[in-house]
């Protein structure tokens, strides 16, 4: 603890990877690539889950299981899903091990060879697809309004926590409709309970759009996507929702009886968020002493600690705290009355500010006699004394305000470092002090291919509410019919 963080302006990379570990969230594991999520990381991955599955079940969508292990030829059916995932693909080729005749452990038995590979699931369109073909006759069969919480493996080269690691925990909901309107009403839908999640749970603000064709999903005809801006002016995607269209219905043969009894293909959807959220919640809003949390995931929303010499002291503050402590939590509050003798109060404040709980309070034995009580807030890191009498409800409106502070704080931020570029020199500028850059671009991938290599910016999003607007594509001079957002991204 004595150990400072390092800063966020000297070195934003190790800033994130030190406040992970160092704020008991997550560390490496023995499997390169791989993480373990600890305890309180997990808490915190927990209160996104159950908000999350909430807001899906109010629309109807129910959760399902789906194997881990994929059969190869599944992936060979989808001819761009498996080109955008095949060189990410863990393969399991035997079923057994054996000793080593030469006393050297284990090692795989060459006559337990699977006659077909199969595939830890990269995503699991095409085992729930294949599934589907089972469970669809008529239209009376449908929508089939389906998610599933589950871990998928992509063998990257480049990990960090929590942002990019080779397995990682999600969200993957996968619909199948009638019509192409009610898929893609779906599509829109899921978008928006994403937004609504980033912005209303986690305090984030992001920008709702489209992917280019470049950017797509493989398999889908078309990706929405949710683009939040980090601290340090990088896009990170945050969610993403795909209009398949019928491309895995027809590559599962996946069919239905329609209200005038003719055949046709089921149309499709897929979505899904992970616990790339816990990096965007880490980058979004904490700073160089530990975590900022929304109070609406924070596991601990009120950690109260008390300053006392003796159990006569101790006994003294319980029975003025016990009783706040039970009405907070009938209100549904998370709370903590550290009483714990191992650690001194001044250990515990900066503990609780690296782990980014809301609000902390502090009472001694003075507190007692003056009938006052210490509140500092997580976000501002202000202190203020204030009256026993009436604390509860200040504790309420209190984490109620910080949750809206640092929405703000983030929007705030997002507008400061949002640019109306129209020269390619502005864009060369521009990019390299970071941020989201508003630039028309000709529609072409080969010039899309081009600005990316030449700067190592991306396309994020063909932004939902921008308006048509002609204009000149910042690098070929080609006509434009909009905006799109350039940054570089995580």
């Amino acid at each position: 603890m004595s150990k400072s963080l390092p800063s966020r302006a000297e070195n934003y990379s190790e800033w994130y990877n030190e406040l992970v570990k160092r704020a008991d969230l997550a560390e490496n594991s023995a499997v390169r690539g791989c993480m373990i999520i600890k305890p309180y990381g997990y808490s915190i991955w927990e209160k996104m889950q159950r908000a999350l599955d909430d807001m899906f079940k109010e629309t109807g969508h129910v959760n399902a299981y789906f194997p881990l292990l994929i059969p190869k030829s599944f992936l060979s059916k989808e001819a761009s899903h498996v080109e955008g995932f095949a060189k990410e693909c863990a393969v399991v080729t035997h079923y057994r091990l054996k000793n080593d005749p030469n006393g050297h452990g284990v090692i795989v038995d060459p006559e337990a060879k699977l006659e077909e590979e199969l595939i830890i699931r990269p995503t699991s369109e095409t085992v729930i697809w294949s599934t589907y073909k089972n469970w669809v006759q008529s239209y009376r069969d449908l929508p089939i309004l389906m998610n599933q919480w589950a871990n998928v493996m992509r063998w990257e080269m480049r990990t960090r926590l929590f942002l990019r690691t080779a397995e990682f925990l999600w969200q993957e909901g996968h619909t199948a409709h009638a019509t192409k309107e009610e898929a893609v009403v779906e599509t829109e839908q899921m978008l928006n309970i994403y937004s609504e999640f980033a912005e209303t749970f986690m305090a984030m603000p992001v920008i709702k759009g489209r992917k280019t064709a470049n950017e797509r999903f493989a398999g889908a005809e078309d990706t929405y996507c949710i683009e939040a801006m980090m601290q340090d002016g990088k896009a990170l995607q945050a969610g993403t929702s795909h209009f398949l269209g019928q491309n895995f219905a027809k590559a599962f043969d996946v069919k239905f009886l329609n209200k005038a009894n003719q055949q046709e293909f089921v149309w499709g959807t897929s979505w899904g968020v992970s616990t790339r959220l816990m990096g965007a919640l880490i980058m979004a809003h904490s700073d160089d002493q530990g975590l900022v949390l929304p109070p609406k995931l924070a596991p601990i929303q009120v950690v109260i600690v008390p300053i006392y010499k003796g159990e006569e002291q101790l006994n003294n503050i319980k029975s003025k705290i016990d009783p706040l402590v039970a009405a907070l939590k009938k209100r549904g509050i998370s709370v903590k009355f550290d009483i714990s003798e191992n650690q001194s109060p001044g250990f515990k404040f900066a503990e609780y500010e690296l782990k980014g709980v809301p609000v902390r309070l502090a009472i001694g034995n003075r507190d007692i006699e003056n009938g006052t009580i210490e509140l500092a807030r997580r976000d501002t890191r202000v202190k203020t004394s204030l009256p026993f009498e009436g604390i509860e409800q200040v504790i309420v409106d209190t984490l109620d305000d910080i949750q809206i502070s640092i929405y703000q704080k983030a929007l705030d931020f997002r507008a400061a470092n949002t640019f109306e570029v129209n020269t390619w020199d502005e864009f060369l500028v521009k990019i390299e002090e970071g941020g989201f850059l508003s630039a028309h671009w000709d529609g072409s991938p080969e010039t899309e291919e081009k600005i990316k290599e030449l700067t190592k910016a991306t396309i994020r999003c063909i932004p939902l509410d921008s308006q048509e607007e002609a204009g000149k594509c910042i690098l070929t001079g080609n006509p434009s019919k909009q905006r799109v957002i350039f940054a570089r991204a995580y």
